[in-house]
C-alpha cells in the first residue's frame, strides 16, 4: 500500500537562501551556488529513511558499531535540464549513489511532460530513488518521472524540489495514487499557479536563472 507524503523543511537558513534565490536581482552564479547550498539542506532532510545496515568499526579506543548505507545504493536521478542544477548538492550527502537521467520538458500548449531522453538502470526492483527538479508546478513533469521510476519496480520515490505548487502536489498525489511510497520534500508551498503554469510568487524560470535563456 503505497502513500504520498510531504515535508516542507522550514529552517531558518532554507528560508533565508529560499529568499535571495526569489530576489530577482540574483544572479546565475550566486542563484547556483544558493541551489547546491539548499539542496544539500533539503537532501539532509529527504535521506532521514535512507536504508543503512550495522557495521563494526574499529576507533583508536575501541570497537563499536556503526552503520554504512545499505546495498543497493540509493539512484539519484536530476530531471533534466534544470535538474542537473541540484545533482551536486544532492551527491554532496550521498556521494556512493549512483546517478540515473531523465529528460523531459513541458508542452507549452498542453503542459503535458514529455520525456526526450533517460539513462537509467532497467530494473530498479528495491532501490531506493530521489528524484531532482527544483519546480512543482503543474506536477505533470514529476508524475512522468515517478510513473517511469515505478514502471522499473521503484516503490520508494522520493522528489526533492525547491519549490512547491499546491495545485501541483494535488495532481501528484491524485495520479501517483497507492502505487507506491512518495515523499516530497520542498523548502516551500507556494500560493498558486498563474494562467502560464508559473508558481506565485515562486522565482521564476529555474533553468534560465541557472544557466541563462537558452532559445
Amino acid at each position: 500500500m503505497g502513500i504520498m507524503r510531504v515535508h516542507v523543511a522550514d529552517h531558518p537558513l532554507i528560508a533565508h537562501k529560499l529568499t535571495v534565490l526569489r530576489d530577482r536581482t540574483t544572479q546565475s552564479p550566486t542563484f547556483r551556488l544558493l541551489v547546491d547550498e539548499l539542496v544539500t539542506l533539503l537532501a539532509y532532510e529527504a535521506t532521514r529513511d535512507v536504508r543503512i545496515t550495522e557495521v563494526e568499526v574499529t576507533t583508536p579506543v575501541a570497537t563499536t558499531n556503526g552503520t554504512h548505507l545499505a546495498s543497493p545504493q540509493p539512484i539519484v536521478v536530476p530531471i533534466l535540464r534544470a535538474g542537473l542544477g541540484m545533482l551536486s548538492g544532492m551527491t554532496r550527502l550521498l556521494p556512493t549513489a549512483e546517478v540515473g537521467f531523465l529528460g523531459m520538458q513541458r508542452d507549452e500548449e498542453t503542459f503535458e511532460a514529455i520525456t526526450y531522453a533517460n539513462r537509467l538502470p532497467d530494473d530498479l526492483s528495491g532501490r531506493q530513488c530521489y528524484v531532482l527538479d527544483p519546480m512543482l508546478a503543474t506536477g505533470h513533469t514529476l508524475i512522468a518521472a515517478i510513473d517511469y521510476l515505478l514502471e522499473k519496480g521503484a516503490v520508494d520515490v522520493t522528489a526533492i524540489c525547491l519549490l512547491a505548487a499546491p495545485e501541483g502536489l494535488r495532481t501528484v498525489e491524485e495520479a501517483i495514487g497507492e502505487r507506491g511510497d512518495v515523499q516530497i520534500v520542498t523548502a516551500a508551498v507556494d500560493d498558486h499557479l498563474n494562467e502560464q503554469r508559473f508558481i506565485v510568487p515562486g522565482l521564476g524560470d529555474a533553468g534560465d536563472r541557472l544557466y541563462g535563456v537558452v532559445d
